[in-house]
C-alpha cells in the first residue's frame, strides 16, 4: 500500500478518533459519509411541479436549512481530501490485510457491545418492544454468539431485522427541530440536533468507557479499531452517494438527509 502522511497522531492529541470510533455505527442502508444521525419526515419536503428543470434538481428535495453552506463546503471538502489521501488508503490496507470473516466478526462485536445506545433510546422512545428486543439481542449474541462475534439473533425472525437507533432519532422522535445543516471536521453531514446527539451516543456507548475509566493509553487501540473497522462501509456509502455526482456536496447532503428521513420514520 501506498505511503500517506498520517494524521493519526494529531486526532490523538485532540481526542477525535477514540470520539469517532464511540460514536461510529454500522447503519443498515447507506449514508453519504460518516457517521450519521436523524432528521425527520416534515424537513423533506416535495419540489413544487412547476419550477423548471436543471441538473441539480435531483437534490432540491434537501430543504433542511443551510445557512451555514460556505463554511459548510469549506470543510467538506477539507474532510474530502483526508479522506482521499488519509483514511481511505488506510481502509483499503485495512481491507487487504484482514479477511473478509474477521472484519465481519470484529463489526459484529463491536456493534453488539453499542447496544445501550439501542436499548436506552428505545426506552427514551417510549419504543419498550424494541428495548426488550435488544436486550434479547445482546445477551443471545453476548452468550451463544461468542461476545458478539458471530450474530445468532439474525437466525430468530422477531430480532433479525430491529432498526437501530441513536440519541439523534430520540431527539426527532420527541419533534425537536433538526437546527441547520452542518458537515463536522472528519465525522461529515450532521445538523446541529444530531451533533448533540453524538454527545448523547458517545456517552452511551461503552467504548469510550475503557480509557476514561482506566486511564490506560494502550486501550486506545479499541476505539481506533472500531473507528478503523466501520471505514470500509462508510467509504463504499459515500462513493454511491456522490462519486458521479455534479455537486459532491449537495449530492452527499440530500443522501444524508434521505437516509436520516428514513430512520427517523421506522
Amino acid at each position: 500500500m501506498k505511503r500517506h502522511p498520517s494524521i493519526l497522531p494529531f486526532l490523538v492529541a485532540f481526542g477525535l478518533v477514540p470520539f469517532l470510533g464511540a460514536c461510529t455505527s454500522t447503519p443498515r442502508k447507506p449514508a453519504a459519509s460518516p457517521p450519521v444521525a436523524a432528521v425527520r419526515a416534515e424537513n423533506v419536503k416535495a419540489k413544487p411541479a412547476n419550477v423548471e428543470h436543471n441538473d441539480l434538481e435531483e437534490y432540491d428535495v434537501d430543504l433542511v436549512p443551510d445557512p451555514l453552506e460556505r463554511i459548510n463546503r469549506v470543510t467538506f471538502s477539507v474532510n474530502h481530501q483526508i479522506y482521499r489521501f488519509v483514511l481511505r488508503p488506510i481502509s483499503k490496507g485495512y481491507e487487504k490485510i484482514v479477511p473478509t470473516p474477521v472484519r465481519k466478526g470484529i463489526r459484529n462485536a463491536y456493534e453488539n457491545v453499542r447496544f445501550p445506545v439501542r436499548l436506552v433510546n428505545n426506552a427514551l422512545q417510549g419504543n419498550f418492544t424494541r428495548a426488550r428486543q435488544e436486550l434479547e439481542k445482546f445477551l443471545i449474541n453476548t452468550s451463544i454468539g461468542v461476545g458478539g462475534i458471530i450474530r445468532q439473533s439474525d437466525r430468530i425472525p422477531s430480532l433479525a431485522e430491529v432498526p437501530p437507533t441513536d440519541t439523534g432519532l430520540t431527539f426527532a422522535k420527541w419533534k425537536m427541530s433538526s437546527g441547520p445543516y452542518l458537515v463536522i471536521p472528519l465525522l461529515g453531514p450532521s445538523t446541529f440536533r444530531d451533533t448533540v446527539g453524538l454527545a448523547g451516543d458517545w456517552a452511551l456507548n461503552p467504548v469510550s468507557w475503557v480509557t476514561i475509566v482506566s486511564g490506560e493509553l494502550w486501550l486506545l487501540a479499541i476505539p481506533y479499531t472500531n473507528t478503523l473497522r466501520s471505514l470500509p462501509e462508510q467509504f463504499s456509502a459515500y462513493d454511491s452517494a456522490t462519486e458521479n455526482a455534479l455537486d459532491r456536496y449537495l449530492a452527499a447532503r440530500s443522501a444524508y438527509i434521505q437516509y436520516r428521513n428514513g430512520a427517523a420514520s421506522r
